[in-house]
């Protein structure tokens, strides 16, 4: 692959022959690994730059001449503006354009209805690094900033071959980048999710590849999954090269040590250990660490199991505060309020969950629907 640049600039994509990691068996089922057949919460979002493409077909004579017809016959070829006129031409349109007007389409839409067709198409072409090529053709975009681009020729590449290394490192990292860039709640939410999985599905086919393991650790992170965010850094520091990398990650696995504790915590208080989580999150209310809203919500559950209501509702309050919108909280500060008879206040609560309920299903009442391109 080579050098990366632009998006990959601080950790270039590492694919050499000679330090490429194994591949291995990854125990889960296809719906969640194959690209073309797992649910896609990120096409929806892509599904509008279909809208450059026209359709056409290849003439009867252009598919005997090329020994096309049973593939070919009826299927129409994805053309852009500037391809119309040379398609109609004696010459016609080369082979490498219409390739890669095929993987466009079936990068923004894996469930294409000419996927088969278009993949044969394309393997005819590139040969077995299709999917290789594909996602060197995506680093040429991200390189030039066109980062949804970049996306639907990694997703391309997935549609190729489901494990590519190259695609998968390179579509999650992508995905980063764009929702990193995006302000809408469901985009956002979208991308990220997918990122996650495919950090964790890159790590899962290529436990070797140093770099899964760094951008995971920070995925957790960024979640408040202190735990897995150790252990997936714990993995890159077996198997990272670069010495500044992995000074980095020292200091951060050392930074991690309250908060690991306190996700030791929230964890004591959900499988029903209510003073175990009390006696490890109650030091946490002086400290730097004070201002964590999910502090106060798993102290609050303790508190309120153990029959400590008042504390209870100081701590979910304070859980509000830092997360306004919290829905557990606020159900939680209504069934204490109702169980003390203060019917005022268990309506206000109440009052605020139906309302941000309502907000909700308005907002994804709102958002456009996707359909499979046909």
């Amino acid at each position: 692959m080579g050098k990366v640049t632009g998006l990959f600039d601080k950790h270039p994509t590492r694919f050499q022959e000679e330090d490429t990691a194994i591949e291995t068996a990854v125990a889960r089922p296809d719906t969640e690994t194959h690209i073309t057949i797992r649910p896609d919460r990120v096409g929806k979002h892509l599904i509008h730059k279909i809208k450059e493409f026209t359709f056409d077909e290849f003439s009867p004579a252009f598919l005997v001449k090329h020994d096309l017809t049973k593939e070919f016959s009826g299927v129409p070829i994805p053309l852009r503006g500037e391809d119309r006129k040379a398609f109609k031409t004696e010459e016609g349109l080369p082979s490498v354009t219409i390739a890669e007007n095929m993987a466009f389409v079936i990068g923004a839409d894996p469930k294409f209805k000419y996927l088969e067709a278009y993949a044969a198409y394309i393997d005819r072409l590139f040969g077995q690094k299709s999917a290789d090529d594909m996602a060197q053709k995506a680093n040429d975009c991200a390189d030039r900033g066109e980062y949804e681009d970049a996306c639907i020729y990694f997703r391309a590449g997935l549609a190729l071959k489901f494990n590519s290394l190259p695609a998968l490192y390179g579509y999650a990292r992508t995905l980063l980048q764009l929702y990193s860039d995006g302000n809408e709640e469901s985009y956002v939410g979208n991308l990220k999710a997918e990122a996650i999985e495919f950090f964790e599905l890159t790590t899962e086919y290529y436990p070797d590849f140093d770099m899964g393991w760094y951008y995971l650790g920070y995925m957790y992170l960024n979640m408040g999954l202190y735990i897995k965010a150790r252990l997936a850094w714990s993995e890159f520091l077996k198997h990272g090269r670069a010495q500044k990398d992995i000074g980095e990650i020292k200091e951060r696995i050392s930074q991690l040590r309250e908060p690991v504790n306190i996700e030791n915590g929230y964890n004591a208080v959900l499988s029903g250990r209510w003073s175990k989580g009390i006696e490890i999150l109650e030091p946490y209310k002086d400290s730097e660490y004070s201002d964590w809203w999910p502090l106060w919500y798993y102290l609050g559950l303790a508190y309120a199991r153990t029959d400590r209501h008042e504390a209870a509702a100081e701590a979910f309050k304070k859980a509000l505060k830092g997360s306004p919108r919290h829905l557990e909280s606020m159900e939680e500060l209504a069934e204490l309020y109702g169980k003390q008879g203060d019917k005022n206040s268990e309506k206000k609560y109440r009052d605020k969950i139906m309302l941000i309920k309502e907000q909700h299903l308005q907002m994804h009442a709102n958002s456009p629907t996707y359909k499979p391109v046909q």
